[in-house]
């Protein structure tokens, strides 16, 4: 506002000054006598200053044109100046629209116009950085896919664009099914972008499918650290992994560590199952059962699976039936409604021959939620009572082709696994297996195919004959 005022100010002035000048010159009444050759020119005040003015237009033009002859010569002899700034702006807007159309061209799935605007985008704007992007982009959706791998490369010379080159090659070395080579470019690409989130994801899933769960853990910190992953999922997955390598310890003989890293594992995710199993046999080692009790319990809390009754029997193995149903009273007091419970007590009841119990407790399982276990143990219990063989036959004929109840299944690409795996057999995915039932097609139990005769024992071969 106070510059506005002076500006003002400085212009009435100035028109003041001008003003009272041309008064004081028209006042003289001198003039201006210009002599050429032989002729003189009288001008008066006013033509004088107007001569004057035209005199100073006529040199400001004539530096004009020779100022444009010197950049005209400098411009020619390849110097930069204004006409070689007012061109290259001309190359820079013309390269930039190129640009924006190879992206829109790129967006619309137009491959091959998106090539060409690239091409034409790099003529103009020589900057490799931005086009050669946009020509691998285009030629990998045009299936190039060495074109893509050559421009890659070409990036990899650049600090700028290193990073982009490496994803892309890793990438590409991904869809090929190189995971050797992927690891190696996803470690280089950490390395020069360690809070790119993408990065880290794919690097833990490399590194998790080559079972290297020391390189995982920390890679999974690293995404903690940069806040790529949530708190609780990172103590899941650092528990898998965790658990993944005391398995390998316990192979290579080294369990004291092993059971270390399987406690640990279960503190940090009490419902793994396969988590809570391990640590539960390694409390047992140590002779600390009320903490293997304990940790087991918990677990079928959070959610009752076969495993984890195995694991309770292992506990004592050399027991009655009698004294197995007395202590598995710690397990069959929670959630007492859930199938998995209610199975597990008809075949602790089966074993200890007391088929009224075992129906009793089965209750209306095998007809609300028929699965090939509970009509097995249907079958086992009539038999058990002294039903027909017609009775007895026709609840396994049922169980041959009744569903498999809960399975350890990859939410990700729905493939039935027989046993709990860190990785996905099929797809690759890492902690995306979930004990539930599968879409379709019947599996076998894996580790639950086994829970019944470990429980009963010989009493239901016996029953069973």
């Amino acid at each position: 506002m106070l510059w506005s005022l002076l500006k003002i100010l400085f212009f009435v002035v100035l028109v003041a000054a001008l003003a009272y000048g041309a008064g004081l010159l028209m006042e003289t009444g001198s003039g201006l006598r210009v002599s050429v050759a032989d002729m003189e020119f009288v001008l008066g005040p006013v033509q004088a200053v107007i001569l004057a003015l035209l005199t100073l237009v006529g040199v400001w033009l004539l530096l004009r044109v020779a100022g444009f002859l010197v950049a005209l010569v400098r411009f020619l002899n390849g110097d930069e100046t204004a006409i070689s700034r007012y061109f290259s702006r001309s190359r820079e807007r013309r390269g930039f629209q190129a640009l924006a159309d190879g992206m829109l061209a790129l967006a619309s799935g137009e491959a091959r116009l998106a090539m060409s605007n690239a091409a034409k985008a790099e003529r103009f704007l020589r900057r490799p950085d931005l086009t050669n992007l946009l020509s691998a982009q285009a030629a990998e959706m045009l299936g190039d896919k060495g074109r893509a791998r050559d421009i890659y490369k070409k990036l990899l010379g650049d600090d700028r664009t290193r990073f982009v080159g490496v994803r892309g090659l890793m990438k590409q070395k991904l869809a090929e099914g190189d995971s050797e080579t992927a690891l190696k470019l996803a470690e280089k690409a950490f390395a020069l972008k360690p809070r790119h989130a993408e990065t880290q994801t794919a690097l833990l899933q490399l590194q998790a499918s080559a079972e290297d769960w020391k390189g995982a853990r920390k890679t999974l910190n690293a995404k903690l650290r940069h806040g790529n992953i949530p708190r609780d999922l990172h103590r899941r997955r650092d528990a898998i992994l965790a658990l993944c390598e005391a398995r390998d310890l316990m192979v290579d003989g080294d369990e004291p560590r092993a059971r270390d890293l399987a406690m640990e594992s279960n503190k940090l995710s009490p419902d793994l199952v396969p988590a809570a199993v391990m640590a539960a046999r390694a409390y047992n080692v140590q002779g600390r059962d009320k903490q293997a009790v304990r940790v087991l319990r918990r677990a079928w809390e959070a959610q009752p699976h076969p495993d984890l009754a195995a694991a309770f029997a292992e506990l004592v193995p050399e027991e009655t039936p009698q004294e197995r149903i007395q202590r598995f009273v710690a397990l069959t007091e929670v959630r007492p409604d859930d199938p998995e419970t209610r199975m597990l007590s008809a075949e602790l009841a089966i074993a200890a021959e007391d088929f009224p119990a075992a129906r009793k407790a089965l209750g209306d399982l095998a007809e609300r939620a028929p699965t090939a276990r509970a009509l097995a143990l249907m079958a086992a219990i009539e038999r058990g009572l002294g039903a027909d063989d017609e009775v007895v036959r026709g609840y396994l004929a049922k169980a041959i082709g009744a569903p498999q109840g809960p399975q350890w299944v990859c939410e990700s690409c729905g493939t039935v696994h027989s046993a709990w795996t860190p990785v996905c057999g099929h797809c690759s995915g890492f902690d995306t297996l979930a004990w539930k039932p599968a879409a379709a097609g019947p599996v076998g139990l894996g580790g639950a195919s086994d829970m019944l005769p470990l429980l009963v024992g010989g009493g239901f071969q016996k029953s069973a004959e």
